[in-house]
């Protein structure tokens, strides 16, 4: 979409220019600069990830003063984020009123984006923004707020250097660049759903099954070549659905999706915990309430949306198979034979949507800071019938979603590493880093982050003060009169 051809949104970026000029005090560059070991000037945050949250979190930090931003993406330029990747779905599955990343500026919002572009009539008609419409939003929302990403780089690791953190990054495109290093006072990890780790395949199915043969739903997929193939899908969520609609629309010859649960979940219990005092205050509540509420989540997951449960069924060659876990997989080479409690399918491909696991491991910039970072296991003992192994994992985090180190008398500098990604659910809540909590939780990260900026220059704070000379007041000579006796 070429932006330009709109004259609505021409008119649209005028008054977000006016609003800003308008909102802006007291925005001026306030932070002190600190130094790298090259004499260059460090970043004072480097953000890695240029999706909705970096893009919300960069425009944020700028209009609190901080300007000396970096924000990397491995993508390439307008294809950040899930979007335009592996994400399938029609339509997102958040209401369409949903706001958060243009702080608190109607006018940039994508409400007002999506009416200037479209009409109110197709607003009125929607109840869900499209997908392809809200990448659509977000490109736009980068070039109107100038907020500039390094694309096609991708973070390799981090290290601690004194009181900075050492990033090494590294082109995704030229394959011959050498991976250079940069500093930052602070590091965001906008990672997204598989910040905490990676997207997970069952390790059984895994070795069982040629990798030609097995796609994660969260991952590239060659959907032409799956004409006139038996493809087999596990999992009831979402993306399960999604990509049987995708697979059938390319000719497959038939797509069968096996789920564990008795019944496909039509109540989504997300929808019950949208209000301010839950999306704004969760940190706050106690160590028991953030483990059972995250407990609720893993044991009663949501259900697909309307959209994609409806578009799979209008397939005659879809069907949909309750309490079917599969307990086997064998793959001679020419056909999968998976097994489950009730009968034994043939397929020609499987697609897993199976979700994400915390391995700190399997994602660069976390290696070196796993071992090292305080984990809910580590903070918090449930009872018995309350355990969970993988929400133990997750990292305890900060009130400024800083992660914090198991040791606190060394380490320190795990804390200015924030997870502004999906492993902040458990100290979060389940909202916090997708677009319906985006209107709470960067505020709460800016925060943090401003918070420790400031307290770092804080012993220049008096001497400036006293040093401060500029006179707003000109006296002029002025008759004076006196009290006669």
């Amino acid at each position: 979409m070429n932006f330009d051809d709109i004259p609505a949104l021409a008119a649209l970026r005028a008054q977000i220019e006016s609003d800003l000029q308008l909102l802006a005090y007291a925005d001026r560059d306030w932070v002190r600069g600190v130094f790298g070991p090259r004499g260059e000037r460090a970043f004072d945050v480097v953000i890695v990830g240029g999706g909705q949250a970096g893009l919300g979190t960069a425009f944020a930090l700028r209009r609190e003063g901080v300007r000396n931003i970096l924000v990397l993406d491995l993508n390439a330029e307008g294809r950040e984020g899930i979007w335009e990747n592996f994400a399938r779905m029609s339509h997102l599955r958040t209401p369409k009123a949903t706001v958060g990343i243009e702080g608190g500026l109607p006018s940039l919002s994508a409400p007002s984006f999506y009416k200037a572009c479209y009409g109110e009539d197709d607003w009125r008609r929607i109840d869900r923004i499209e997908r392809t419409r809200w990448m659509e939003f977000l490109r736009w929302f980068r070039e109107v707020t100038g907020v500039r990403v390094s694309n096609n780089v991708a973070c390799r690791g981090l290290e601690p250097h004194g009181d900075l953190i050492a990033l090494t990054i590294q082109s995704t495109t030229d394959i011959a660049a050498s991976a250079e290093v940069i500093h930052a006072r602070h590091v965001v990890l906008a990672t997204g759903f598989d910040g905490c780790g990676a997207w997970t395949i069952p390790p059984e199915i895994a070795a069982s099954v040629a990798p030609e043969h097995l796609n994660h739903s969260n991952g590239p997929i060659d959907f032409a070549s799956l004409a006139g193939r038996r493809v087999g899908i596990l999992g009831h969520g979402a993306s399960a659905f999604d990509n049987a609609c995708i697979a059938l629309a390319h000719g497959a010859a038939r797509v069968d999706l096996c789920f564990r649960r008795a019944q496909l979940p039509t109540i989504n219990p997300h929808r019950r915990l949208e209000f301010t005092g839950f999306l704004k205050h969760f940190f706050e509540l106690d160590d028991e309430t953030r483990w059972r509420t995250s407990l609720f989540f893993e044991r009663r997951d949501q259900p697909p949306t309307q959209n994609g449960y409806d578009l799979a069924h209008s397939f005659r060659n879809f069907t949909m198979h309750a309490a079917s876990p599969w307990l086997e997989a064998r793959d001679d080479g020419r056909t999968i034979k998976v097994r489950t409690p009730h009968r034994t399918f043939e397929f020609d491909h499987l697609i897993c949507a199976t979700g994400v696991m915390v391995d700190y491991e399997a994602r660069d910039e976390l290696r070196r800071l796993g071992p090292l970072v305080r984990r809910w296991r580590h903070a918090y003992t449930p009872v018995q019938e309350h355990r969970s192994d993988t929400l133990g994992e997750y990292p305890y985090l900060g009130s400024g979603f800083e992660y914090l180190p198991i040791d606190s008398s060394k380490d320190q500098w795990v804390r200015r590493v924030k997870a502004f990604n999906f492993s902040s659910i458990v100290s979060m809540g389940p909202h916090t880093t997708s677009s319906s909590g985006h209107k709470f939780a960067i505020p709460r990260l800016v925060a943090g982050i401003t918070g420790s900026l400031m307290a770092e220059q804080a012993d220049a704070l008096l001497p400036a003060l006293h040093a401060y000379h500029d006179a707003e007041l000109a006296p002029r000579e002025v008759a004076v009169a006196t009290a006669t006796p």
